[in-house]
């Protein structure tokens, strides 16, 4: 039995993660070390563009004054 489960730990330590680090990794793991305020800044941002409340009334009328576009742009009408 231990004959077993050394060859399975031997076979198991083969597919072990290694300790790979990308440079990227590195890159980003070094700029929030040396700018710790940075995922702050990142969520302050992301609040004024992106997570706000969407006016259903403005979405509406955005899509009811939509003009259809033709097929092909640069085709006189006939």
């Amino acid at each position: 039995m231990a004959m077993q489960e050394s060859m399975l730990s031997r076979f198991l330590n083969a597919f072990k993660p290694q300790n790979y680090e990308s440079e990227f990794t590195k890159f980003m793991r070094e700029l929030k070390q040396q700018k710790p305020q940075l995922e702050a800044e990142q969520r302050e941002s992301r609040a004024i563009w992106w997570d706000h409340k969407q006016d259903l009334e403005t979405q509406r009328r955005d899509k009811e004054s939509r003009i259809r576009q033709q097929a092909y742009v640069y085709q006189n009408k006939v």
